[in-house]
């Protein structure tokens, strides 16, 4: 998903980085042997330029890379801004000794900004599968995996949204401060049919707090992840 270059996305924006599983497409690439045997798959945050390529990238682990050849996918739809999502490429090693990125393809990825529980007051808690949640090496993002049951209905175009709630904020007798927030999840009528891994980013920079805590609803009760943010 995109957002800005200089803020991250504001409030009353939440419903432009809910994931819309129907809509949600992964651009094709090629697996196993061949040209594409090393290929490498990064969470990135992907700089699109005037004409709608993208001209480099910054991984999850903090290396930047330009792109050889510029690339684009049907999702970029917006110029001059950066999209996070997840890069297939091969580092491939100009004749100038710097390294590049021959991209395969991309995936967006959402990112969800944690907002007020009123700003979702109409949303479901639906549950869902809670798969990992690790902190970006560079301490830009929690990236989190979940598994999401799915299916398709002939006759309707139906999608799940999913959002961040910012529950409290607690503060510790050590002076740190742990930011509590819940997903929602709302299946929508959606079908349960099959099982699909979807990922969603927290840009984590703005935050004022030492840790997050997000509570998720699943099929087997609650689930509770702690990380330190800072």
């Amino acid at each position: 998903m995109r957002y800005s270059k200089n803020k991250l996305p504001r409030v009353f924006l939440i419903f432009c980085f809910v994931l819309l599983l129907a809509a949600c497409e992964q651009d094709n690439y090629d697996k196993g042997e061949g040209t594409n045997s090393q290929m490498r798959a990064d969470f990135v945050e992907a700089h699109v330029n005037g004409d709608k390529r993208i001209d480099y990238v910054v991984t999850d682990d903090g290396d930047s890379l330009g792109t050889d050849p510029l690339f684009t996918t049907k999702a970029i739809e917006t110029a001059d801004t950066i999209y996070r999502g997840i890069l297939y490429y091969n580092k491939v090693k100009k004749n100038d000794g710097k390294n590049v990125a021959e991209a395969k393809g991309m995936s967006l990825v959402p990112t969800l900004v944690p907002v007020p529980p009123t700003v979702l007051e109409s949303m479901k808690q639906d549950p869902l599968s809670f798969e990992s949640i690790w902190l970006s090496r560079n301490k830009r993002f929690l990236n989190v995996s979940i598994i999401l049951k799915t299916g398709k209905v002939d006759e309707e175009d139906l999608y799940q949204t999913i959002a961040v709630a910012q529950d409290k904020v607690e503060e510790h007798d050590d002076g740190t401060k742990t930011l509590c927030c819940r997903l929602y999840h709302d299946q929508n009528n959606v079908p349960e049919y099959y099982s699909a891994q979807r990922y969603f980013s927290i840009p984590i920079r703005s935050l004022t707090a030492d840790s997050l805590r997000l509570t998720i609803k699943t099929y087997s009760g609650e689930t509770v992840k702690t990380l330190a943010i800072k």
